[in-house]
């Protein structure tokens, strides 16, 4: 049975131009997992979009909203912690820092520590890989055997969880005592 609404010439369009479209999206973003990321999300909101008023240009319109999904995905990691970010909040020292600055950091990491030690092993593991040994999602989903989209909701929990734990050791309540977090 075919489905003549407006949204299924969208998705044949985008499934007869995929490839088309992911090239022109690694060109411009300079990145073939951003791409492939970017594609597969568009496809997605393509294939749930409603039946409406007709697109003038769906080719554009469709390279369009691939286009803004990669860039919503960038402003969403460029808030995530970098592998250099982690690895000297976990290892790292400043030895020009002074002894107040040198708690201050302990703290973050003794925060750090205890935020991944309350993520499930395999979360933890894919943190860590992602994020201090700098392996790509591709290689990590292969690993664990799961799709790249898992593992990029995965670190998405992961990350939060550990920026709320931080967060929370960092301010701890007025009024309250500060206690151990584990």
């Amino acid at each position: 049975m075919r489905d003549d609404k407006p949204s299924s010439s969208l998705r044949a369009l985008f499934l007869e131009r995929y490839n088309d479209f992911r090239s022109q999206l690694k060109r411009r973003l300079g990145s073939e997992d951003l791409a492939h990321d970017a594609m597969q999300e568009a496809f997605l909101k393509v294939n749930d979009m409603p039946a409406s008023s007709s697109i003038q240009q769906p080719a554009a319109y469709l390279f369009r909203v691939a286009l803004n999904i990669a860039e919503d995905q960038r402003r969403r990691d460029s808030r995530l912690l970098t592998g250099m970010e982690i690895t000297e909040l976990i290892g790292g020292t400043d030895e020009a820092a002074d002894p107040a600055r040198i708690a201050q950091g302990r703290d973050q990491i003794d925060a750090f520590r205890c935020a991944l030690r309350q993520l499930p092993e395999r979360t933890q593991q894919m943190l860590l890989a992602a994020r201090v040994h700098d392996l790509p999602h591709a290689e990590i989903a292969k690993r664990y055997g799961v799709s790249e989209r898992i593992v990029s909701k995965e670190l998405k929990r992961a990350l939060d969880h550990c920026g709320k734990v931080m967060a929370a050791q960092a301010e701890p309540a007025p009024g309250r005592e500060e206690e151990p977090w584990c």
